[in-house]
């Protein structure tokens, strides 16, 4: 007999993460509970207050496990919480870490500026946290006829994150079970990040599908990719805008940023000079002080980037990266880079275009064909993001506050810096089992794009998957 698990969100879509698990009887656990976002929260991309609401009972889930701290996996917490869930919040040591930065933040703009509300709500969290270290088992769950162990592994998604096992057993289970969620799970060759890895068996796994119809673009090549589109750019006399989230995709940049400029130093090309006088400007508070967290986590770093840093180099910290971080100084950027031939690369939020300062800019140098936009992550529909990206190699416009913006500048899209797995990961994730699942359900992407992967899977394990689109 399989578990009972309920889908509350990510079930038709890639936003709004919340799976619950029943363990025994009413007995349940969360994973994850996200925020939707673009058209995924209303018709027009608009927000959706009656989309924030927990809609299911609370009363008899015991804990809440987070895969990682992106807020469409945690940022309903506070909407749970009001809703009356009084038990502990599992995550890795990283995303503890982090989880504080995001949560204020998400607390801020949906909630309240209050700043004695904030940090009143940020103790009842910290005060659930239960750090889990990565691959040992954790009891979660023990009655006279049910028990349930939890353990974490590494998903290579953003730093934290992980993919969850839970082992059901007991009278109530007289065979054991085990079923994974996969949270989202991170492609290899990923900075900063080690690759994940298939587990030894499961019964069950509930697996993200967000690329799950397309192949990236070679991964180990992606950083000259990234070179030759901003040269590309650069010889327009104008300014590389790259919307990106604040943590995870900005963090990944400057990285490789790091590494460009180290490799033309080394062995200067034809543009290096271009690269020696080129200013990279990180105008987010909020990915700034991630950035920093992102430094003091260095443990948890691959081993690539530990040994960059033993050799003497600041991969998240150079002299070219400027960190803007009053709203005076990021008008006055904004306003001369949008008149000027300075030659710049700008990483701001947010990654959809959906708000946050990246706006100002695409405000003021859409419509000028010296400029360029380069996403190098993925866009939900309904976002502007999204809309940016389809319209603009086409001539289109997008609209920002009702102001529709002819985009006349370069559009560029580099999917090899996409954090999510692509189709063959997802599927070397499954095949790679020593023991295959009896049952693969797809979450966490559009439908179509979920049929498209059901498909492969079941072509590829041969038909001894069930796999549920």
């Amino acid at each position: 007999m399989n578990p009972t698990i309920l889908h509350h969100g990510a079930r038709h879509g890639v936003t709004g993460s919340c799976h619950q698990l029943f363990i025994e009887r009413d007995n349940s656990v969360l994973i994850d509970c996200g925020l939707f976002q673009g058209a995924e929260t209303a018709p027009d991309g608009g927000a959706a207050a009656d989309r924030l609401d927990i809609t299911f009972p609370v009363q008899n889930i015991g804990a809440l496990v987070l895969t990682h701290v992106h807020i469409d996996h945690c940022g309903r917490l506070p909407w749970l919480l009001a809703a009356g869930f009084k038990g502990p919040i599992f995550c890795s040591e990283p995303s503890a870490r982090l989880l504080q930065t995001v949560l204020a933040d998400a607390f801020q703009v949906g909630v309240t500026r209050d700043q004695l509300l904030v940090e009143r709500y940020l103790k009842i969290v910290e005060a659930r946290l239960r750090p889990l270290p990565y691959r040992h088992w954790h009891t979660l769950y023990r009655s006279a006829d049910a028990s349930c162990r939890v353990r974490l592994q590494r998903a290579g998604h953003i730093l934290g994150s992980v993919y969850v096992e839970f082992e059901l057993s007991g009278k109530a289970w007289p065979v054991r079970r085990r079923v994974l969620f996969s949270g989202d799970l991170g492609a290899p060759h990923a900075p900063l990040l080690p690759a994940p890895r298939s587990p030894w068996q499961a019964d069950i796994v509930v697996m993200e599908s967000t690329y799950g119809d397309r192949v990236h673009e070679d991964r180990r090549y992606r950083r000259e990719r990234l070179r030759a589109v901003v040269e590309r750019a650069l010889e327009d006399g104008g300014t590389v805008i790259i919307p990106a989230f604040s943590i995870g995709r900005t963090q990944e940049l400057l990285y490789e940023f790091e590494d460009i400029l180290h490799r033309q130093r080394q062995q200067p090309g034809r543009h290096a000079a271009r690269w020696e006088a080129l200013k990279i400007y990180l105008d987010s508070p909020l990915a700034g002080r991630f950035t920093q967290l992102y430094r003091e986590l260095q443990p948890f770093w691959d081993d690539e980037a530990k040994a960059r840093v033993r050799a003497g180099r600041e991969p998240l910290s150079y002299d070219q990266l400027i960190a803007i971080d009053s709203h005076d100084a990021h008008l006055a950027t904004v306003h001369r880079l949008a008149r000027s031939a300075e030659p710049a690369i700008v990483i701001a939020a947010s990654g959809m275009c959906a708000g946050g300062r990246v706006v100002n800019y695409l405000k003021a140098m859409l419509g000028d064909a010296r400029h360029n936009v380069l996403f190098a992550g993925y866009q939900a529909r309904g976002t502007p993001g999204h809309a940016i990206q389809s319209y603009g190699p086409r001539g289109g416009y997008v609209e920002f506050d009702g102001e529709r913006i002819t985009i006349r500048a370069g559009i560029h899209t580099l999917s090899g810096y996409s954090a999510h797995a692509d189709r063959d990961d997802l599927t070397r994730f499954i095949t790679r089992m020593r023991h295959l699942p009896g049952e693969v359900r797809l979450v966490h992407g559009e439908d179509a794009v979920r049929a498209a992967l059901a498909a492969h899977l079941t072509q590829k394990t041969g038909g001894k998957v069930s796999v549920l689109a």
